[in-house]
């Protein structure tokens, strides 16, 4: 090394060492979306990832219940009285509490031998198409009227927010059961299941508005006061465009989230209601027609045991997505 007291800084370089070559261009970082940061979250989440993979697989077997029904099962509403016990008149399969019929995957029902598992397929399909819609129409009317009183106050804020305390207030259970008993079969211009479907569908989505709109509201009242909507207001923006361009996008994580808690809220409502005979009449297959009829032969657990297993399973998943999707979206919660 030639080292000296004059000696340049090029000049001190180890003798037979060439000069180290200038590193090259580093890769700049990539940011990450408020979306990537939340999916990154959920995905450390593995009770909500079960939560979700149950979900999807709930909803492609109500969608495609006929196709899998055609292969591992039967007509939902025909009977099978040869799985009978000629004697006793008690189903010969009653799996998991007894014999098991490759035929009747999850065994039949009394007293006239329909196939449980064809029933709960369909069953699934009645139940998620009302949780869902419900839902829905719960969030439209919440969410319109939540942002509205917020942002706005004043008497419209106190007009809405006394509008929620009577919804809120309101027994729809006892409303439900006087409205469905009255309506007869043809109303409206539709019948049958449809009539029944879209007359619980508005029972459960239209008084069930007032959770979404207080938590909404209460966002709204906070959202408000940002730096970005007077930003918006001092460009001269109205108040139409600030509730449709600054405040809906940013409750959007609060909506979805209520959204996802409330589904299975609405199954549970659904099931009673049927439960009671007030849903969907027989011998359409639900979840809840069929846990009213499993009380009438409760020597027999099989026949309240997988509609009662269903509905635990999906309210299940839908709580465990839900919270694991309320901790991705808002960390501060945990």
């Amino acid at each position: 090394m030639v080292v000296g007291p004059d000696a340049s800084i090029s000049d001190q370089v180890p003798v037979g060492q060439p000069p180290a070559e200038a590193e090259g261009p580093q890769k700049a970082i990539e940011g990450r979306s408020l979306g990537q940061i939340a999916w990154r979250r959920l995905k450390r989440d593995k009770a909500a990832m079960a939560g979700g993979i149950v979900i999807i697989l709930l909803i492609l077997i109500a969608i495609f219940a006929p196709l899998i029904v055609n292969a591992w099962g039967y007509d939902p509403n025909s009977f099978h009285q040869e799985t009978m016990d000629p004697a006793t008149q008690a189903p010969t399969s009653t799996f998991p509490f007894g014999s098991f019929d490759p035929k009747h995957l999850m065994g039949v029902e009394p007293p006239f031998g329909r196939d449980i598992f064809s029933r709960v397929l369909y069953g699934a399909r009645i139940s998620l198409l009302i949780a869902f819609l419900a839902t829905l129409l719960s969030v439209i009317i919440g969410a319109t009227l939540g942002v509205i009183a917020g942002y706005l106050g004043g008497w419209v804020d106190w007009v809405i927010s006394r509008a929620m305390d009577l919804f809120l207030a309101f027994p729809i259970l006892v409303f439900a059961i006087a409205l469905a008993g009255v309506i007869p079969d043809k109303a409206f211009g539709l019948s049958g299941d449809t009539l029944r479907i879209v007359l619980l569908i508005f029972i459960i989505g239209f008084f069930n508005w007032g959770y979404m709109a207080r938590i909404v509201r209460g966002q709204t009242l906070s959202l408000r006061e940002r730096e970005f909507v007077d930003a918006a207001r001092s460009l001269g923006a109205r108040s139409g465009y600030i509730l449709r361009k600054e405040l809906l996008p940013n409750l959007v994580a609060p909506i979805l989230i209520y959204a996802t808690l409330l589904i299975p809220t609405n199954i549970l409502f659904e099931a009673g209601l049927s439960f009671l005979g007030v849903g969907i009449r027989p011998p359409t297959a639900t979840w809840g027609g069929m846990l009213s009829e499993a009380v009438r032969y409760y020597t027999m657990p099989h026949f309240m045991f997988w509609p009662g297993l269903a509905i635990f399973i999906t309210v299940l998943a839908f709580n465990l997505f839900g919270d694991g999707l309320r901790d991705a979206l808002d960390p501060k919660t945990r």
